[in-house]
């Protein structure tokens, strides 16, 4: 299962830069988003829409979370990659029960493959800020 999460996280990732970079509606993007690509597994295909879908329904609550805990960086101002890479973390650190240290370290692989060569190290400094931010039980749930 870790490995169809892992290609969805990255599908979700693409998916969402392309809604970033056009600005265009979820259904729209997702339909153009899959034709570009060979046939992808239903399951991973399933999972990717739900973090893009998450990530939509709540953006408003991410986008302030990592702009409270990143000193110096307003959202508009970080690389695509980075802030997409940051929002689909978030999501799965305060929406689902996805382990801490499984949606961090897949974050910061993610910005290490797809942003800059800062990206890892970005990523991985916002998301420990947001993740000792989290409710206590949710932090003791992971170890």
């Amino acid at each position: 299962m870790s490995l169809k999460r892992t290609r969805a996280r990255e599908r979700a990732l693409q998916a969402l830069y392309q809604i970033d970079v056009a600005a265009e509606g979820i259904d729209d993007a997702l339909a153009r988003f899959w034709k570009s690509f060979e046939p992808v597994e239903r399951e991973v295909m399933e999972l990717a829409e739900g973090f893009v879908r998450g990530v939509a329904a709540h953006r408003r609550t991410l986008d302030d979370t990592i702009e409270r805990v990143s000193s110096h960086w307003r959202l508009d101002r970080m690389a695509k990659v980075d802030r997409n890479v940051l929002r689909l973390a978030t999501y799965e650190l305060l929406e689902t029960d996805v382990p801490i240290k499984v949606a961090i370290n897949e974050a910061i692989e993610l910005g290490k493959k797809y942003g800059s060569e800062s990206s890892g190290a970005f990523v991985n400094g916002v998301l420990d800020k947001i993740a000792a931010g989290l409710p206590p039980e949710r932090r003791r749930a992971d170890r």
